[in-house]
């Protein structure tokens, strides 16, 4: 057989890919015609209803339908409640929250102090893991790199494929304290081999410190941080920590987890649905966005030249030209987002101490107006408002973590969320998770071959 080309494959692969998009296409009409609910939420935008949970509750509407402020509830408690109570008491929230979405209940003084050296005793990767995976290979792409890590060290677990609640327990306690350690080592790993950097360290994580501190620990080469810089790292933990059992990765982690396959895969699954930028990526879209910004307004105090930015982007004139101002509403909250609403009371804080005031008003600015434009400009007025990608993005550019680093630092968070979906379905469930799908193509008779090559030969003349 004579070798082909690399022309001839490139020709084919193109042929092919035409081939797909061509026949793949399902007409609209069609999932109105047999009521399919695509995204699984229903034509008003709601979500369709496929489970229970205990873990946590997302308020936006009024019980007669209306839309209100945003809430959010993890195991019955309002987020600003749980909040409020650690920061008055000048303590970090993140490990309390760990537990209350894990265990259902808040720890008293001797329970949480048993819980964080629990964590403490999972601080330590297998030997020589951090050489022969995490710096093996360096990934440019550091979700892909955690992923990897937490599939590779499925094998230096000695019952992984144990599903019963204590030893799935013990997997995602080691998960939620070893994934700042993939994450900010596989960083050191990318930032040396393909970023750039002429310098590679790693530090080891204190077990003293909280989650919040180690990541500033271990991302910074002096290891050194304020003590507010500390309190909002630790904030955006918390408020990232779990939101909802129907966010994609969430709903990902109930999905495989109902296979009964083993904890590594349904977590690495949840990862890559979070590398999504549709979900975890948007924080990074909305720096960029207001880079050019930046860049393309005179005068960031002149309201009217921000109005007439925000124009540009709705009308595709700006930026990536998508129509979208990033940051700016929310599939679920439409008044306010509870995130977004407590991020700020912190964030101007962290702007003054890192003298970058006038980016913070240009954000502020920004949040205050463009739900006017918006309603303006689309002529929808059920509300919109910054959701909590708007500020997360320049908090951690004001920390100095790196934008490869955005959404891993997501995940960080959200592994305690799918670590408690994932006791929860297994606590629960007993069926595996399978939806329907309608098939939609007419039922063909079968052509031979040669009748094939004949009708092509057909063709061409």
């Amino acid at each position: 057989m004579a070798k082909r080309t690399d022309f001839e494959l490139t020709t084919a692969h193109e042929n092919w890919a035409a081939l797909c998009e061509r026949e793949g296409v399902i007409e609209k009409e069609l999932y109105t015609a047999f009521q399919v609910n695509r995204g699984l939420r229903d034509l008003n935008g709601n979500g369709v209803l496929t489970g229970l949970t205990e873990i946590s509750e997302i308020v936006a509407k009024t019980p007669d339908g209306k839309p209100c402020d945003g809430q959010l509830f993890y195991r019955g408690y309002a987020i600003d409640d749980l909040i409020r109570g650690f920061v008055r008491e000048n303590r970090f929230g993140f490990e309390e929250i760990v537990y209350l979405l894990l265990f259902g209940e808040l720890p008293d003084g001797e329970q949480l102090a048993l819980f964080k050296r629990a964590l403490a005793s999972y601080l330590p990767l297998p030997g020589s893991f951090v050489r022969d995976v995490i710096m093996k290979a360096p990934s440019t792409d550091l979700m892909n790199s955690i992923s990897r890590s937490v599939l590779t060290l499925y094998a230096y677990d000695k019952t992984p494929n144990d599903t019963s609640i204590p030893n799935v327990l013990r997997q995602c306690l080691q998960l939620i304290a070893q994934f700042p350690q993939l994450a900010l080592y596989g960083y050191q790993s990318y930032a040396y081999y393909h970023g750039g950097n002429s310098s590679f360290f790693i530090h080891d994580p204190r077990p003293e410190l909280s989650m919040a501190e180690n990541i500033l620990h271990m991302l910074r080469i002096d290891g050194k941080y304020s003590p507010l810089e500390a309190q909002i790292l630790d904030l955006a933990l918390v408020i990232h920590a779990e939101h909802g059992g129907g966010n994609n990765s969430s709903f990902t982690t109930h999905v495989v987890t109902s296979s009964g396959t083993d904890t590594y895969s349904a977590i690495s699954a949840a990862l890559g649905s979070l590398k999504g930028p549709k979900h975890g990526g948007a924080n990074v879209a909305v720096c960029h966005m207001f880079e050019d910004m930046k860049a393309s307004i005179g005068d960031w105090e002149d309201e009217d030249e921000v109005k007439a930015y925000l124009q540009k982007l709705l009308r595709k004139e700006a930026f990536d030209r998508s129509g979208l101002i990033y940051g700016i509403g929310h599939a679920i909250y439409s008044k306010s987002d509870p995130r977004a609403r407590i991020f700020k009371q912190f964030v101007e804080k962290l702007a003054i101490e890192k003298g970058v005031e006038d980016q913070y008003r240009l954000y502020a600015a920004v949040e205050r107006l463009a739900p006017e434009i918006i309603a303006a400009e689309r002529q929808m007025f059920k509300g919109v408002s910054a959701n909590v990608d708007f500020f997360s993005g320049f908090v951690y550019q004001m920390l100095g973590i790196p934008e490869e680093l955005f959404t891993p630092i997501f995940a960080i968070a959200r592994v305690a969320g799918w670590s408690a979906h994932r006791l929860e379905e297994l606590i629960n469930g007993n069926k595996i998770i399978r939806p329907a799908y309608k098939a939609v193509l007419p039922r063909r008779a079968y052509v031979s071959m040669a009748e094939r090559e004949e009708s092509a030969v057909g063709t061409a003349e």
